[in-house]
């Protein structure tokens, strides 16, 4: 059996002045867990966007920028970013456990897994053993701090009836990962 730990990790990036407190958040969201971590069989790593840091601390996402409907901004490069991140720190194996958006738009969820899935190829490219990729959800799901509301899933789930159906992103999905090339 093997065994590791999963973290959900923003991909911590510092703007003007910011570098000091990028760093000590990345410390604070990842690097104090290493010595617990190091000797694990693999590294479970959740990721859904980027957290920009000034000096005094986190900032809001850009003016202008697309968010999804957790808040969060689109940003699908985050996933290569962080999984970089951890191969720095640590040698062990990474599985993405989580990656995905909560959209309606299912043209721009397909966007963010092609980019998101580009950033898994380029890293495996480099050498990173990156073992497996999970995208979170499989069904739109009950989210605790947000109820139904957010739509995650690659099929569709209509909560009068329970009817489930598959969204494009599935499809989209399921021919990026055969993908040999």
């Amino acid at each position: 059996m093997k065994f590791g730990i999963t973290l959900s990790l923003h991909d911590i990036q510092p703007w003007p002045g910011g570098e000091a407190e990028a760093a000590r958040a990345w410390d604070e969201e990842f690097r104090h867990y290493l010595p617990y971590i190091r000797e694990d069989d693999f590294f479970g790593l959740q990721n859904y966007t980027r957290t920009l840091m000034g000096p005094n601390g986190s900032l809001p996402v850009p003016e202008g920028a697309e968010t999804t409907q957790m808040g969060y901004e689109f940003y699908p490069q985050a996933l290569g970013h962080v999984i970089r991140a951890v191969r720095r720190d640590l040698s062990i194996p990474i599985l993405v456990t989580e990656n995905g958006i909560a959209t309606g738009d299912d043209d721009r969820r397909i966007e963010f897994i092609r980019e998101a899935l580009e950033g898994v190829r380029s890293c495996l490219e480099e050498g990173i053993p990156v073992i497996g990729y999970c995208h979170w959800s499989l069904l739109d799901n009950f989210e605790w701090q947000k109820g139904y509301g957010m739509r995650f899933g690659l099929i569709a789930v209509d909560r009068t009836t329970q009817e489930r159906s598959p969204k494009p992103s599935l499809a989209f999905l399921g021919s990026a990962l055969s993908d040999k090339g």
